[in-house]
C-alpha cells in the first residue's frame, strides 16, 4: 500500500528532505553545453532541488556552478559581468572564479580577506553535450558515470532540453510505463489503434513509439539491477509453427537517480527528469545512435516544433489549463487520438494535468503498472538507506555503457529476453501475474 507519507518522501526534493539528500548524492545534468555557447557569455540561472544556482563559462571555456547570490550582499550573480575568467557581480565588483576563489573585491583591498574566503562552488564536468554537477556532500562525491552518448561524433547525438511544469516522479513513472504507449502515443505507435486495428510505424528511425504488435496490455517482468532496474513489456506476437506464443519484447534500463533508456528503431533515447523543485522538471531527452542525427525529425517525432508547447531560446514548455486548455486540438481528436502532436508533448500534458503532485494513495494500479510500483520501491529503498548513512543504488557504477534498450524484438516462448541485453547488469528476478 503506498502511503500518503511514502507519496511525501518521494516527491519533496529540497533542501533537508530525505529525496533531496538523497538526490543530491548523485551527478546530475544541470543544463545542455549549448546553453553556455562561448566562452566569457551571458550567465545561465539554474534552479536544482529547491535552490537556486548560476552557470557560466569562463574565459578559457571551463564551466563554473556557483551559488546564484553573491556571498558579499545577496544580489543576484545572474546579473552579472563573465569577463578575464570570472563572474563579477555588479553591485559592488566582487568577483569569483569557477571555483569560488575570490578573485577581486573592490570596495575591501584586503588580500588576505579574499584569500581565506571561497564562495560556494560545485564540482562540475562536461560530457555528452550535458553540463553535469554534484550537490552533494564534498566528501562523499562518486564516481562520474560513464553513459554510452559520451562517445562518438556529436553530429551522432541530440540533446534536448524540456522545463515541464510538473513534479519529477510524475513524468519519470510516464517513462517507465509501457503499456501507455500504444494508446496516448498511438498516432507514432498505432494509429489506426481507434479502429481495432494494428498498423506499424516503420519508416522513422527516431521514433520511440514504434510497436511491433498491437497488443496494448503486456506482460512485464522486473529485474533489479545494481543500477536500479530494467523490465520487459512482453506483447504477444502471435505463434509459431508449433502453435506455442511468441512475444514482441521491449526492455526499458531505468537508472538512478532519475535516468532510463528508450529504445528507437535506430538509436536510443537517453531520458533524465531533474527536479528543479517539487513542482517542476528539467528533462532532458539525448538521442544517440550509429549514424548522423537529424534535430528537426527529432523535434517533429517529439512535438517540440510547435512553439506554442516549446522553443528553443529558454527551453520551456508552455502550455497549462490556463493558456487554452493545455492547447489540446479537439477539433483534430476524429483524425488522431490525443488532440496533440508528438510523444514528448503528449507526455508533458499529460504530467501537468495530475495537478503539481499526484495523490497516488488514491490511485487504482493494474499489472501493467508494475515498473510503476518497482521505481517507488527502488526510491525509498535508496532514500533509507542513505537515511541510514548507506549508499542508494548505482553511485560505485563508473561505466553505464553497456546498459541499453531494447527496441521490440520478436522472440519464441523459450527465448530469454535477458540474452538480448547482456549488458544490463540484471538480478533478483521478479515477475508479477497478469491480473485476472
Amino acid at each position: 500500500m503506498f502511503t500518503e507519507k511514502d507519496n511525501e518522501t518521494l516527491t519533496r526534493v529540497g533542501p533537508g528532505t530525505p529525496m533531496g539528500r538523497m538526490m543530491r548524492r548523485y551527478w546530475q545534468p544541470v543544463c545542455t553545453s549549448s546553453q553556455l555557447p562561448k566562452p566569457d557569455g551571458d550567465p545561465l540561472r539554474l534552479r536544482m532541488f529547491g535552490e537556486d544556482f548560476v552557470a557560466f563559462r569562463d574565459s578559457s571555456g571551463k564551466v563554473g556552478i556557483l551559488d546564484e547570490m553573491c556571498m558579499h550582499r545577496r544580489a543576484s550573480l545572474a546579473l552579472g559581468r563573465v569577463e578575464d575568467n570570472g563572474i563579477r557581480c555588479l553591485y559592488h565588483g566582487w568577483k569569483f572564479g569557477a571555483d569560488g576563489t575570490i578573485q577581486e573585491t573592490p570596495n575591501h583591498c584586503d588580500e588576505r580577506f579574499r584569500a581565506r574566503l571561497k564562495a560556494p562552488a560545485y564540482p562540475v564536468r562536461e560530457a555528452g553535450g550535458l553540463v553535469w554537477a554534484y550537490f552533494g556532500p564534498k566528501d562523499k562525491e562518486p564516481v562520474f558515470q560513464h553513459y554510452e552518448f559520451f562517445d562518438g561524433p556529436d553530429e551522432h547525438r541530440d540533446v534536448i532540453r524540456v522545463n515541464t511544469a510538473a513534479n519529477y516522479l510524475q513524468l519519470w513513472e510516464g517513462g517507465c510505463d509501457s503499456s501507455h504507449v500504444g494508446i496516448l502515443h498511438s498516432n507514432r505507435a498505432n494509429p489506426s489503434w481507434k479502429d481495432n486495428l494494428f498498423q506499424a510505424v516503420t519508416d522513422e528511425d527516431y521514433n520511440p513509439g514504434a510497436l511491433t504488435v498491437g497488443d496494448n496490455a503486456p506482460v512485464l517482468e522486473v529485474e533489479n539491477t545494481d543500477y536500479g532496474y530494467h523490465y520487459v513489456a512482453k506483447r504477444q506476437a502471435g505463434s509459431d509453427e508449433d502453435g506455442a506464443q511468441r512475444y514482441s519484447v521491449r526492455v526499458t534500463p531505468v537508472i538512478f537517480p532519475t535516468g532510463r533508456i528508450i529504445p528507437a528503431p535506430a538509436f536510443q533515447f537517453f531520458v533524465f527528469e531533474v527536479p528543479q523543485d517539487d513542482y517542476k522538471t528539467s528533462t532532458y531527452l539525448v538521442t544517440h545512435g550509429p549514424k548522423p542525427v537529424n534535430r528537426e525529425d527529432i523535434k517533429r517525432i517529439l512535438g517540440l516544433d510547435d512553439e506554442r508547447f516549446w522553443r528553443e531560446e529558454d527551453c520551456e514548455f508552455r502550455a497549462s489549463w490556463d493558456d487554452n486548455k493545455l492547447n489540446q486540438n479537439r477539433a483534430n481528436m476524429h483524425e488522431d487520438w490525443s488532440g496533440y502532436s508528438g510523444i514528448e508533448q503528449e507526455d508533458a500534458i499529460i504530467a501537468i494535468s495530475m495537478g503539481p503532485i499526484v495523490e497516488r494513495h488514491k490511485e487504482l494500479l493494474v499489472a501493467a503498472d508494475m515498473a510503476i510500483v518497482r521505481l517507488r520501491e527502488r526510491l525509498l529503498e535508496g532514500v533509507r538507506s542513505n537515511e541510514a548513512g548507506g549508499d542508494p543504488p548505482g553511485l560505485a557504477i563508473a561505466d553505464l555503457r553497456p546498459v541499453r534498450s531494447l527496441v521490440d524484438t520478436v522472440i519464441g516462448h523459450n527465448e530469454r529476453w535477458q540474452d538480448h541485453v547482456p549488458g544490463n547488469m540484471g538480478k533478483s528476478n521478479r515477475q508479477m501475474e497478469p491480473a485476472g
